[in-house]
């Protein structure tokens, strides 16, 4: 279920975002360009990828507190790898930001 969930999350954010960023410059230039599909695309990508790296976040905590409860003397070796993971899992979120504030400053310029 978590493997459609990813897919489908990619996916949207994929559809969503190409047709934002492949604007015609004679479009651009008359003032007739989609700017209102360019928030949307925005908009749900950060969603998308805010539900994403919460779930991966979720997952990866109980994950090691299942690993600490089980055995706690390993509280050390799971702590290091976990915190490393959610910053890395975090980091996709602040990407998936960028690139909305990317494509809200297109849609607006």
């Amino acid at each position: 279920m978590n493997r459609f969930i990813a897919k489908l999350s990619f996916l949207f954010t994929a559809f969503m975002a190409a047709p934002a960023l492949a604007q015609d410059a004679a479009e651009k230039a008359a003032g007739t360009g989609d700017a209102g599909w360019i928030a949307i695309a925005a908009g749900l990508a950060i969603g998308i990828a805010a539900f994403g790296g919460s779930l991966g976040q979720g997952r990866a905590a109980a994950a090691a507190l299942e690993g600490i409860a089980r055995n706690p003397g390993a509280a050390g070796k799971i702590q290091g790898p976990m915190i490393l993971g959610l910053a890395l899992i975090e980091s996709l979120v602040i990407y998936a930001f960028v690139i909305a504030i990317l494509l809200t400053l297109k849609a607006t310029a």
